[in-house]
């Protein structure tokens, strides 16, 4: 370790850290205003959408079904990400430099690596379960509660695993090259060979191996469902509405994985560009736009809840009015012909 003003460092600095005071912020006032309003308007959404599934799901949490639990579980992780790291990021924007120092910077990376990670395999947790109902149905019979409770832990485990890692000596959370925020080091991939080790194994671990599995599991979905289409309609009724809402849910969860993935991979790629490549690769006015994009992917999943329930509400209510105008004609057209009674009459009104 060494010492640094006030402050104490690892034996190894990141080169953005030795120029002058790494928490002070290096964009303009305005820059950072703007950020800490975006934050604040993304932190509030995503703070109340995601406590709210959470707060609905507790109200029946005796009726929850096993892929229930699996979108809890994301919501927790969403809701952890909003309130533990979107107020500091807040905070140190508006006064234009990290305020929390060094152990304020280790326990805000811990955080958001911790929340992040442990969405992200929650989604693979998910597109896993969906691959399985609808390229294997086998699969639908035994899984019960108790495998999706051990699905839950198996995440939260992983995702602790990893984010601990940095802060008992394998790697190191650091401030942002902009200052105003903490993340993993990426920079040790230059420093060391266990700098790189460590780098290396984060990227495999924690993006590209669940990301694999959650494209494989979709691609291969998308093909097992253009296989069977025709052979779905020989099913009776009863079969093929159980194979519609496995699809429904397999949308939605698609939707929830590409949000997730869309708001990450330009980050993972600026911090891969930066682990790998030369100093200053990236300006620091440009690394700055993927974190920010990073930390509203929190916000996406109870947006994409609420529009799904508002199709099915519509569509409820389309096809309600359709079997009433139905209804309608039909008693219409067989009114004159044949004196309902009262009995029969009071049943067709209901």
């Amino acid at each position: 370790m060494a010492v640094m003003g006030n402050e104490t460092w690892p034996s190894y600095a990141s080169h953005h850290m030795l120029r002058g005071d790494p928490f002070a912020s290096r964009l303009s006032k305005e820059a950072d205003i703007a950020a800490a309003v975006y934050i604040s308007i993304i932190g509030i959404l995503s703070a109340t959408g995601n406590g709210y599934v959470i707060y609905m799901t507790i109200k029946r949490r005796t009726k929850l079904k096993p892929m229930e639990l699996m979108t809890v579980n994301l919501a927790v992780f969403d809701f952890g990400i909003s309130v533990t790291g979107k107020p500091f990021f807040i905070i140190c924007s508006l006064y234009h430099r990290w305020l929390f120092g060094w152990e304020g910077c280790q326990i805000y990376g811990w955080a958001g690596f911790f929340f992040g990670c442990g969405s992200l395999i929650t989604m693979t947790m998910v597109s896993l379960d969906r691959y399985l109902k609808i390229c294997h149905l086998q699969y639908g019979k035994w899984l019960k509660r108790q495998h999706a409770f051990l699905c839950v832990i198996f995440v939260w485990v992983y995702a602790g695993f990893w984010a601990t890692m940095p802060l008992v000596g394998w790697g190191n959370y650091a401030p942002e090259p902009f200052g105003t925020s903490c993340t993993l080091d990426w920079w040790l991939a230059q420093a060391s060979v266990s700098g790189q080790s460590f780098v290396l194994s984060i990227l495999f671990f924690c993006l590209v191996l669940p990301t694999g599995v959650i494209v494989f599991s979709y691609v291969m979905i998308i093909f097992k469902v253009k296989s069977t289409a025709k052979e779905m309609s020989h099913f009776d009724a009863r079969i093929s509405n159980s194979h519609n809402l496995e699809m429904k849910l397999t949308k939605v969860a698609m939707l929830i994985c590409a949000g997730f993935l869309i708001a990450w991979i330009p980050y993972a790629v600026v911090s891969v560009v930066s682990a790998f490549g030369e100093p200053d690769t990236v300006p620091i006015s440009v690394s700055v736009i993927p974190t920010l994009l990073a930390k509203s992917s929190a916000m996406y999943n109870p947006i994409i809840y609420q529009l799904v329930d508002m199709k099915n509400s519509c569509t409820k209510v389309c096809s309600l009015k359709k079997r009433l105008h139905f209804r309608s004609r039909f008693y219409t057209i067989s009114g004159p012909l044949k004196e309902p009674s009262p009995a029969k009459e009071a049943q067709i009104e209901i």
